[in-house]
């Protein structure tokens, strides 16, 4: 068994076109899911999955988020970048490549994904193999709209196409991905460098998909983001999760002394 994942990048930097209006005056990753912030579901679903430390890249409107933050706090430690110019998913985990430091794997997890799945039994899944990379997989009606994954019996991913016109599978990247060091030798050093066209590619026959069964939805476009508001059924409440309230010491200390700032360049473009 490999080590905790305990890091996260939760990709934020996109403009959020696909919910215009309402992303014209209101950050993607902070539009209410029944009267909730997205950000806030995501930080507490981190908490109860194990993850302590989540860093978040920003580009469009990032004054809204940071005072969100620092106006409710966090379960978890959140380290903000900010991102003059995108660099698409794959470039953002690249600049900042130094905040993994020397952990085993990192998680990768897209902003705009509504899901209470429990990301512990996908960490557990991922170490007891020896792929550079797991992608949580899901079944949605159209796929063609989506990165669409195809398996070998023994859950490798042999093939992946984004958004292709005639899909083989109906089972398709979910946004949530966990990656060794190694994924970063992989990234091209073309800007924007996306995961799905530049480097998911690259990782046919060394990549693993873990099937998800538990509420899935990409709410980054309006008719998905109505959907969400009458389907979630909130984050999953099982006695076996921690409790999301037992913040760490690290993540008060954090808060309590105003969230960490950085001007770098990379960007996440969904």
């Amino acid at each position: 068994m490999r080590e905790p994942t305990l890091k996260a990048f939760l990709l934020a930097g996109g403009l959020g076109t696909r919910l215009r209006p309402i992303t014209d005056s209101v950050p993607k990753c902070l539009v209410p899911i029944r009267g909730r912030p997205l950000l806030d579901i995501w930080l507490e679903l981190c908490a109860r999955s194990g993850i302590t430390d989540v860093l978040i890249n920003l580009h469009a409107h990032p004054q809204p988020i940071e005072q969100h933050l620092e106006r409710s706090g966090s379960p978890v430690s959140v380290h903000v970048v900010h991102e003059d110019k995108l660099r698409g998913s794959a470039g953002t985990l690249a600049a900042n490549r130094a905040w993994v430091g020397s952990d085993a794997a990192f998680w990768i997890l897209y902003s705009d994904v509504l899901t209470n799945t429990n990301l512990n039994r996908m960490s557990e899944f991922h170490s007891r193999h020896d792929g550079i990379a797991t992608l949580g997989l899901y079944r949605v009606p159209d796929p063609s709209r989506c990165g669409v994954a195809i398996i070998d019996n023994e859950g490798v991913i042999i093939d992946f196409e984004e958004k292709p016109q005639t899909p083989r599978s109906n089972w398709v990247f979910s946004g949530l991905m966990i990656a060794d060091r190694r994924l970063f030798d992989l990234i091209p050093p073309c800007v924007p460098a996306d995961l799905a066209f530049h480097v998911l590619p690259r990782l046919l026959g060394k990549m693993r998909g873990y099937l998800i069964e538990d509420y899935v939805l990409d709410i980054g476009t309006l008719s998905n983001y109505q959907q969400a508001q009458v389907t979630w059924p909130g984050n999953d409440s099982r006695s076996d999760w921690p409790d999301p309230g037992a913040r760490p010491a690290a993540a008060l200390q954090s808060t309590s002394h105003g969230l960490l700032a950085h001007r770098m360049l990379p960007g996440e473009s969904r």
